[in-house]
């Protein structure tokens, strides 16, 4: 039996997306696991059979390990850590995981037994932006004896490690790291700026998004520009700027000037990859600010869109918007799917990608098609002065949303009468409507809100 590692949504795109029809791109080989979803297209796949429906009950605690963040905690109670968010790699029977304050450890996966620690000191930048200390994972790299791991931190730094001894590389950037916040297109604070998820590596270049304020007071805020690095001297490669700038594609979406000032727009979630098309999968975040968007009007590519790139140039290959003029942070939050697909008797190469809305949105991932009609769909409009949505959406035809989408008084609870009157006043206190109903100055109540439906974790 074969098993596949997966949650609610992996089991939604097996049985309601793709019946009978899609295979995963690749797997994790060997029962190892050496990318943060168990292959760069982010299957999550295991072709495991040691244990099964019927010996599971047997299983039990072969060892057990204690994240050095207990240590500095004890050490300066002022510290505080998040919860373990990251995916550990297995890579030659080692495990590598990165905890919440960004040490990173390797283990002997049989026995348990640490072999090494590496401490980036990040935490004593202090709390980084958004989430805090919340770490998701590293990325590995391998040529030869050469063996690699990078290490993106908190405080705004990529690092390069010996798989072996853990030790920084000396001639990848500045004594083993390269400090993020420099190279981007203007200035950024650092406290303002930081990475929680991992890099991605792809050939020779490992490819960094970022962290950053969500802050809804400001119009502007850092850029998220993706770039990729060099695997050994960290040199930089290329840089993407995901709000384009003037002459290119895209920049006619902002008006008003807005994209010499608008932020965010970054990858904060997982990226994924296919080597064999040399094509790297970028999940575009919102644009600054989150729920209003007066002062960047336009559909504002390539915000909350899905875009593929030359791995080893960053040339633009394609892309979807998946919300036009982002005002409820829809922004795609999980790390896009690769999978084989055979769709009326034609094979695909096929990408899919969850949001916060309950859809999903499939592509071929070579030419950005989709694979099934997406229809533009009318959408609510919005009463905030000096703010102008777009009077359409995208709407896949298929697979049917996976999440109730919009409230109506019709989906309250009618236990009693009581009951049932004291909701319909709660609800009454905020606007409400289908999908898409904008925020207001009365306040809107949205479903999905903007933690989904899918999250980082995806499918």
């Amino acid at each position: 039996m074969q098993m596949k590692v997966r949650g609610l949504l992996t089991l939604l795109l097996s049985l309601v997306l793709f019946p009978g029809i899609a295979t995963a791109q690749q797997g994790a080989p060997g029962g190892e696991w050496p990318d943060y979803g168990g292959d760069l297209g982010s299957t999550k796949f295991a072709p495991l059979s040691q244990i099964d429906e019927i010996n599971v009950e047997n299983v039990s605690v072969a060892w057990m390990w204690h994240s050095p963040d207990d240590k500095l905690v004890a050490e300066n109670p002022r510290l505080r850590p998040g919860a373990f968010k990251a995916t550990p790699l297995m890579v030659d029977g080692v495990l590598y995981i990165q905890t919440s304050l960004s040490l990173l450890a390797a283990l002997d996966a049989a026995s348990g037994e640490q072999l090494w620690a590496f401490d980036p000191l990040s935490h004593e930048a202090g709390r980084p932006v958004n989430l805090g200390f919340n770490a998701r994972g590293v990325a590995h790299w391998k040529e030869g004896d050469d063996s690699r791991i990078f290490l993106a931190t908190g405080d705004s730094h990529l690092w390069a490690l010996d798989a072996t001894t853990g030790t920084p590389i000396d001639d990848f950037g500045s004594n083993g790291r390269v400090q993020l916040t420099e190279g981007l297109r203007r200035p950024v604070p650092a406290r303002s700026y930081g990475v929680m998820s991992p890099p991605l590596v792809v050939g020779d270049v490992v490819v960094v998004g970022s962290s950053i304020s969500d802050g809804p007071r400001y119009m502007t805020a850092p850029p998220g520009d993706i770039r990729a690095f060099d695997v050994r001297t960290g040199e930089q490669r290329w840089i993407f700027h995901t709000v384009p700038q003037e002459g290119e594609l895209g920049n006619d979406t902002w008006e008003d000037g807005s994209w010499e000032y608008t932020g965010n727009t970054n990858v904060w979630t997982i990226m994924s990859a296919d080597e064999e098309l040399g094509l790297v999968y970028l999940p575009i975040g919102t644009p600054t600010n989150d729920w209003y968007g007066g002062h960047r009007l336009g559909n504002n590519l390539f915000a909350e869109s899905l875009v593929a790139l030359e791995a080893s140039t960053g040339r633009y290959v394609w892309h979807f918007q998946m919300v036009h003029h982002g005002v409820w942070d829809y922004d795609p939050p999980a790390a896009p799917t690769l999978l084989d697909i055979n769709v009326d008797g034609r094979p695909i190469k096929a990408v899919a990608q969850l949001t916060k809305q309950g859809f999903v949105f499939v592509f071929d991932r070579i030419t950005g098609e989709p694979v099934w009609p997406i229809e533009e769909r009318p959408v609510p409009p919005s009463d905030v002065p000096g703010e102008r949505l777009s009077p359409t959406q995208p709407f896949p035809t298929r697979p049917a949303p996976f999440e109730r989408q919009g409230i109506s008084v019709d989906d309250l609870i009618d236990f009693t009468p009581e009951l049932r009157a004291e909701a319909e006043a709660i609800l009454q206190r905020s606007d409400h409507g289908p999908l898409y109903q904008p925020p207001s100055e009365k306040g809107t109540l949205n479903l999905p809100g903007w933690f989904g439906g899918a999250n980082w974790f995806g499918a």
